[in-house]
């Protein structure tokens, strides 16, 4: 055998070395102008830029967007007509692609039956595991589903398999789901009392509902002459029938006054006209009405764990599935750690590894049987985090949407580490974000801008950090911003009063909220803030959400329908023309007939992307030709919903097309940081903190007075460091026109400008529920016996 022999010279570098770099050329998606740029794989990239610059259209709708177009083509046909499908992005070239794991900080959903444990299979793990160590045995893991209802059916079906002819009687499948509240734990109910009174007959104004007046034809009318009721009989004096007919009766066809209507039941109607709106664009009267007439319980029979009885008397060391659910996850994985059967071994062994991965990430206070719908933005994207921390994969391009959203100035280090580890595992890591302290850790940073919406869209620096602090971008000159605390801090007007909280993990809080003052409620995550304010407010008190969740409706929906802007316009575009109002609407008489107004025309290409092309007939503009026809101020309607909010400000508030309405509208809008998007953008691709601004933005018109309370929950979401002064002059304003404004809030320049702070802690879950510091952020510094104190030190330099 020959001696093995070793070259000197070093080999010339294989080609498959040589792709390091995502090469983007010439991308358009959105507000995006011929962007091109090269990013390392690798290594871990910050885009930071102001709200509206163009972050997301080029990370999530170009180089995320295409990966998993991509991969999707590689499936079969038939699997790809099941997949979401995905149109090519506006862009020239993309190269050096890998494998996109997007995720964003979108709400996991608000359907009742989806948790924690459902949302990150460790739910469908623990059925398995009772399934086959508990006892007594009751059936297989569908028994212990809270989504699976029993189902008895008996009969015969004929099955034809060559001459031969079988018959089957019964079937019969033993689920978890408990038969009272459908496996949603709760059990809601109208309160009549709120509808009508039943002393009074129809006749005579029983009715309490707002907006139902005697002489309107689809409320009160249908019901008096339905001839189904005896409108001159007091409600409490119907027969059963009567009754019947008058809550549940099916939707039914009737002639009122030679007019052919439709009949139906009291709560149906009820249901459909109040309960599936939006609660928070409702009318002030209208959101007081349904908060009384609807009650939520716990449900009776399963006392709220969703299981029927037979799943919850199997157990396994005395602890049934129902507790194991219930139990914070930190403490079920030292129980499931404890389980020593080899049967199940390898499930054992993934179950560990999930339940620790929460620990991990800092959720180890959840509970598996939270409803997801009750996480944060922060915690949602978290617990999608999950599933990728023990991954073996390498070489995949990880996307986030400010990862540190919802997170304590103490968790970000530890969201920081877990990026810095999956970049270490050799990953290519991109970020879009905000707050300096995630920025400090890039390897390479992307500011775009300059400004938002079409003053945006441009990449304004690449490089270090040092780089960008010591250019001249937006983003460079605010890198070090610090608020200082107020020298003078507001007296309170009275107080909120919260007595015995016990919702969650709380223990026992008593607690007063000052009305007429900036209050800011803080606190790791997990430590109780969200519970106290949004859980334990008593009842009856003029309080105002504003969040972050999706606004109900279609992608019709805009800026200018959602705030009742386009009312006022829609009135002076047909007066200065002499024509109606309905012709100013794309979803009325002005619509173009080929689009319907929606603009564009989508073409169903089965498994493929549905295609979307601009209506050829409206160019795109929603509008039939002869309706733009008509100017106001030398524009058309088109025209005025293409406008951006700052824009249109300026064109409303003088001159010819000086609409005071409207111009109040759009002021409020500029204020609160809306003034870059366009009257006509879609209301479904916004982002969470912009709905939760537009929002804001309806609710600043209230005149609720000083015992109206506004609670904000967490502002500064999707917000740049510039923009930050901004929403603390707004929040100035918003308690000197006499709201009380409560805030929960991670940023520590929103708590260094706040009169009061209320901190809870000291840590999450069991370990947090108690208040540990109420006083003046002043205070908070000078006392430095919280985390976040030591950490509002830190911030302000003292």
């Amino acid at each position: 055998m020959a001696p093995r022999t070793k070259t000197q010279q070093p080999p010339a570098p294989h080609a498959a070395d040589s792709h390091d770099l995502i090469r983007v050329h010439g991308a358009r998606e959105n507000n995006l102008k011929d962007v091109s740029i090269e990013l390392p794989k690798r290594r871990l990239t910050v885009f930071t830029g102001v709200s509206g610059s163009g972050k997301s259209s080029l990370v999530f709708a170009t180089i995320a967007a295409e990966s998993q177009r991509l991969i999707n083509e590689t499936y079969p046909a038939f699997v790809q007509g099941f997949m979401p499908t995905q149109a090519r992005p506006d862009v020239d070239v993309l190269d050096g692609l890998t494998t996109a794991i997007i995720v964003d900080q979108q709400r996991m959903g608000s359907d009742p039956r989806s948790t924690v444990g459902t949302a990150t299979d460790a739910n469908a793990m623990l059925r398995i595991l009772f399934s086959r160590l508990g006892t007594p045995h009751i059936g297989p893991p569908g028994a212990f589903a809270f989504n699976v209802p029993s189902v008895t059916a008996s009969g015969a079906i004929t099955v034809e398999r060559g001459n031969k002819t079988a018959v089957k009687a019964t079937f019969s499948r033993t689920g978890g789901m408990c038969p009272r509240c459908e496996g949603r734990g709760s059990v809601s109910d109208i309160d009549l009392t709120q509808l009508y009174d039943d002393s009074k007959s129809i006749a005579e104004g029983a009715f309490t509902i707002p907006g139902w007046k005697s002489d309107s034809w689809w409320t009160v009318r249908i019901y008096a002459d339905s001839g189904f009721l005896d409108p001159n009989k007091p409600i409490a004096k119907f027969t059963k029938k009567e009754m019947q007919d008058f809550l549940y009766r099916e939707p039914t066809k009737v002639k009122v006054e030679g007019s052919t209507l439709t009949f139906e039941g009291l709560i149906p109607k009820i249901q459909k006209s109040f309960l599936s709106k939006d609660r928070e664009s409702m009318q002030p009267h209208i959101r007081e009405f349904v908060d009384r007439a609807v009650t939520f319980a716990t449900c009776p029979e399963c006392e709220g764990t969703r299981l029927t009885e037979g799943a919850r008397s199997s157990k396994i060391n005395k602890i049934s599935i129902a507790d194991a659910c219930a139990m914070e996850i930190r403490d079920l994985a030292e129980w499931v750690r404890g389980l020593d059967e080899p049967s199940v071994a390898p499930l054992l062994e993934a179950l560990q590894q999930t339940l620790d991965s929460f620990v991990e990430i800092g959720l180890g206070y959840l509970a598996l049987d939270r409803p997801s719908g009750t996480l944060s933005g922060g915690e949602a994207q978290r617990v999608k985090m999950i599933r990728h921390l023990g991954s073996s994969l390498t070489d995949v391009t990880y996307v986030f949407d400010e990862p540190t959203i919802g997170l304590h100035p103490h968790d970000i280090r530890r969201m920081n580490d877990l990026l810095l580890r999956l970049r270490d595992k050799g990953n290519t890591v991109l970020v879009v974000e905000h707050k300096p302290e995630a920025i400090a850790i890039a390897d390479h940073v992307v500011d775009l801008g300059p400004g938002a919406g079409t003053a945006g869209g441009t990449v304004c620096f690449e490089g270090t950090l040092e780089g960008l602090r010591a250019s001249d971008t937006v983003t460079g000159r605010h890198l070090d911003d610090r608020a200082v605390l107020k020298d003078e801090v507001r007296k309170s007007t009275g107080a909120l009063e919260i007595r015995g909280a016990t919702s969650h993990n709380l223990r026992d809080v008593d607690v007063d909220i000052p009305l007429g003052v900036l209050t800011v409620i803080t606190g790791v995550a997990g430590s109780g803030k969200s519970s106290l304010v949004h859980g334990s407010i008593p009842a009856g008190e003029n309080v105002i959400s504003v969040d972050q969740s999706p606004i109900k409706g279609s992608r019709r929906s805009n800026p200018a329908t959602y705030t009742g802007l386009l009312e006022p316009i829609r009135k002076a575009f047909a007066k200065a023309n002499g024509v109606k109002p309905a012709l100013f609407s794309a979803n009325s008489e002005g619509a173009c007939p080929t689009c319907n107004g929606a603009g564009v025309i989508f073409t169903d290409l089965g498994m493929m992307a549905s295609v979307s092309s601009p209506c050829e007939d409206c160019e795109g503009k929603r509008f039939q030709a002869s309706v733009l026809d008509y100017h106001l101020g030398g524009r058309d309607i088109s025209e005025v919903l293409a406008m951006p909010v700052a824009e249109a400000e300026k064109f409303f508030g003088s001159g010819e097309a000086a609409i005071p309405a409207a111009h109040k509208i759009l002021d409020r809008l500029v204020d609160v940081g809306l003034g870059y998007l366009s009257l006509g953008q879609p209301l479904t691709t916004l982002s969470g903190g912009e709905r939760q601004r537009l929002k804001l933005a309806t609710h600043m018109a209230d005149k609720g007075g000083v015992r109206q309370v506004l609670v904000l929950d967490e502002p500064t979401t999707g917000l740049h460091l510039a923009d930050v002064e901004q929403l603390l002059g707004l929040l100035d304003r918003l308690v000197d026109s006499g709201k009380s404004v409560i805030v929960i809030e991670h940023h520590q320049a929103v708590m260094a400008h706040a009169d009061w702070i209320i901190d809870l802690g000291p840590g999450a879950g069991h370990d947090g529920g108690k208040i540990v510091f109420e006083g003046t952020p002043a205070d908070l510094v000078a006392d430095r016996s919280t985390l976040t104190g030591e950490h509002l030190a830190e911030y302000v330099g003292e």
